[in-house]
């Protein structure tokens, strides 16, 4: 394989393929790079393996669900749009689907059909893939990038050279935080890495563990500060219990929210019938407990709640079980009321980095153009994806970052003899 290219791709994932494609489809002769066997590991993985492969809301929209350095992201958004993503993905015979909270997927459920449609634009496009060839360092001479040099001995020359090898979640798919170094040996500054959409653990992990694997939907979840009682969060939708607390789509949100504020200050409820009022729910028990009557307080509440949620409740009530539902005081009732609509968790840390879906911190984004990805301190080095100091809330949010920063790191590279 020759070793001399107009741009060289350092990591074959969403901002990758993105960039190499659209650099190639103008004549630009381009290397993709990856230590991986195979393209795009994490982004097969993504949305339980269906793929939420975008948001389709405007770009104003989606800059609103940017939490981290929003503004910088303003010329890729609009340079590629959700709509531009959808479009490049049905073009290429990936028909897709809109569902709630207009989170974008393939209509197949399959994140491998978005994979396969990547590549195979790559390699239409005229892309020279070099899968299996890990990048150890970049060339740098005189403030300007020459290539890379590989962990064989090889190397890549080429007079542009983007970075995307993503963060460091999912480590087993390649995201190792090799970008990271890349970018400080470059002389960059590297924004502190923290978990982000991540799980959160509680400090009633004995009650979570006994709920473990119970996924909740169509309850609220709220955050709030212990001390002001300003709320920080509050949303609707699906959450789930494990071992040692909380996870699901409400709780990677509310991790976003939280990942700049102390854990230790915050507290959390999930009110698990938002639809019911108090009185309303009230009543609703009422009606349980007549036709339960003469039944156990614990098997009373069996159409109310689910199965492993019966013993926790009663617990934190402080209750008998086996006390006769023809026993059950006001005060008690409506105590159970307050546990339904204020089930409250104490959160004391995030899940580790390793199992976050997206990496917070990375490349301060003061140091590269936000209208072309390239480096303000080393000329022809770019940057794209989750490499970057920016992050955004769970919903397809995160690979459009991935494919509006690539698209546009790819649009400005040109041929050696085009070159300044």
């Amino acid at each position: 394989m020759p070793n001399r290219f107009d741009a060289i791709v350092v990591g074959a994932g969403a901002a990758g393929l993105m960039a190499a494609t659209q650099a190639a489809k103008r004549g630009v002769k381009v290397a993709l790079l990856d230590k991986n066997a195979r393209c795009a590991r994490k982004v097969m993985i993504t949305g339980k393996g269906r793929c939420n492969v975008t948001n389709n809301c405007t770009p104003t929209e989606f800059i609103e669900h940017i939490p981290t350095n929003p503004r910088f992201l303003y010329s890729a958004i609009h340079a590629f749009t959700p709509q531009d993503t959808m479009a490049f993905l049905e073009g290429h015979g990936v028909p897709l689907k809109t569902e709630r909270g207009a989170r974008v997927f393939p209509q197949s459920d399959k994140a491998v059909d978005i994979v396969d449609a990547l590549v195979l634009a790559a390699k239409k496009s005229g892309v020279c893939f070099a899968l299996g060839h890990e990048v150890s360092s970049l060339r740098i001479e005189e403030g300007r990038v020459l290539g890379v040099v590989c962990q064989n001995g090889g190397e890549f020359l080429a007079p542009q050279v983007l970075v995307c090898t993503g963060g460091l979640s999912y480590p087993l798919t390649g995201s190792t935080g090799d970008g990271y170094r890349f970018a400080k040996e470059a002389g960059h500054t590297i924004v502190p890495c923290e978990p982000s959409l991540v799980g959160i653990d509680v400090l009633e992990s004995m009650d979570c563990a006994q709920m473990e694997g119970l996924a909740l939907k169509n309850v609220v979840l709220k955050a709030f500060n212990r001390d002001s009682k300003k709320v920080l969060f509050e949303d609707m939708g699906e959450m789930v219990f494990t071992s040692r607390g909380v996870s699901g789509p409400l709780v990677l949100s509310l991790s976003s929210h939280l990942k700049k504020t102390s854990l230790l200050s915050t507290a959390m409820e999930i009110d698990l019938k938002p639809a019911l009022d108090d009185a309303t729910l009230d009543a609703r028990i009422q009606r349980d407990f007549g036709e339960f009557i003469n039944r156990d307080f614990a098997n009373a509440l069996s159409k109310l709640l689910p199965k492993s949620l019966i013993p926790v409740m009663v617990s934190r009530l402080k209750m008998n079980p086996k006390a006769k539902v023809n026993q059950i005081t006001r005060e008690q009732r409506l105590a159970l009321v307050g546990q339904i609509k204020h089930f409250a968790l104490s959160p004391k840390a995030f899940g580790p980095i390793e199992g976050a879906i997206v990496t917070a911190g990375g490349v301060n984004v003061k140091e590269i153009d936000p209208k072309t990805m390239q480096s303000k301190l080393v000329k022809g080095l770019y940057f794209a994806g989750e490499v970057l100091d920016v992050d955004g809330y769970t919903g397809g949010f995160n690979l459009q970052i991935a494919f509006s920063t690539g698209f546009l790191a790819g649009t400005h590279f040109t041929k050696r003899e085009e070159m300044k």
